[in-house]
């Protein structure tokens, strides 16, 4: 908190706010602040009104924005998150993180969509004056043919945080999800959906052999995949306002069926999941991908590639 403005201060509210040890002079605190000399006389109140020993981390890496009083740093490839000063409790010493990783592919026809990449996210966390490395996961690859299951994507790390990849849609006939950040869909031959995990995700939607050769939904970071007889939709992302607007990602991939004419296939969740039969995941959301549908897009979805962004108070 910075000194008073106006009226008396005394030299051990300065001594609070600069630290110092006792007896205190006042040659310890020559230069301290701006407008405070570095030698010679001191005005004791009017060279400290409004002074503060406060101090902000600062850092560098990704691309920068401002939002208010504070810095956003937005990483959508590898970098490192320098920190060149780690702030002091009358300042600033702590971010807030959003960690998402790669979203899995969907399964080829008719199989479920692909999960969502886990997702992660926290304030209040310390940092010190040192490089941090920061891995993007990638999204999963498309997979072709009528009987592929979905790749799972790749995880994204930051901090010491790391976020697992979403779980790969169940094939057609020959597999059930993947387990993941978030779970794939099951298939549609009654293959069981992968599970999330806490904190990260949601199960993919579940498919039975009452589905009409409809595949589920995948898991997304807001709410599970919708099961094959309920519509296949992806499971909703979540929505963060850390880059200073309010945004969802890590939705899941909607679920292919046999042919559009039999159940159609399942929208994408919100938040970038693929969004259309064999539809990809959005690029740094870590949505999941689409699913295919036979026999017109027997080809699935890739997966979203994660983002890892981390904000702090700069002044």
């Amino acid at each position: 908190m910075a000194l008073q403005g106006s009226g008396q201060i005394k030299l051990s509210e300065i001594a609070t706010e600069f630290g110092g040890s006792e007896p205190h002079t006042l040659s310890e605190y020559y230069g301290v602040a701006a407008g405070v000399p570095a030698s010679g006389e001191i005005q004791l109140a009017a060279d400290f009104y409004g002074t503060s020993n406060a101090q902000y981390v600062t850092a560098s890496g990704g691309t920068i924005t401002t939002d208010g009083d504070y810095k956003v740093h937005t990483f959508t490839s590898n970098g490192t998150f320098t920190v060149s000063n780690a702030g002091n409790a009358a300042g600033s010493t702590t971010v807030e993180y959003l960690i998402i990783a790669g979203g899995a592919g969907g399964g080829g026809a008719h199989g479920g969509g692909g999960g969502a990449g886990g997702y992660r996210t926290a304030a209040g966390v310390a940092v010190a004056a040192t490089g941090y490395g920061i891995t993007i996961g990638a999204g999963a690859a498309a997979v072709t043919g009528h009987g592929s299951r979905g790749s799972n994507g790749s995880a994204s790390s930051a901090l010491s945080v790391t976020s697992t990849g979403g779980g790969g849609g169940g094939a057609s006939m020959n597999y059930g999800g993947s387990n993941g950040g978030s779970g794939g869909g099951g298939n549609a031959y009654g293959g069981q959906e992968g599970t999330g995990i806490a904190g990260q995700g949601y199960d993919g939607g579940d498919a039975n052999a009452a589905s009409d050769y409809r595949g589920s939904g995948g898991g997304g970071a807001g709410a599970r995949g919708v099961a094959a007889n309920s519509g296949q939709t992806g499971g909703a992302g979540a929505t963060s306002s850390i880059s200073g607007s309010s945004v969802t990602r890590a939705g899941g991939g909607g679920g292919g069926s046999q042919n559009q004419a039999v159940g159609g296939y399942g929208s994408g969740g919100s938040g970038g999941g693929g969004a259309a039969a064999g539809g990809n995941g959005t690029t740094n959301t870590g949505s999941g991908g689409g699913a295919g549908t036979y026999p017109s897009v027997m080809g699935a979805g890739s997966g979203g590639s994660g983002v890892v962004i981390i904000r702090y108070k700069y002044q």
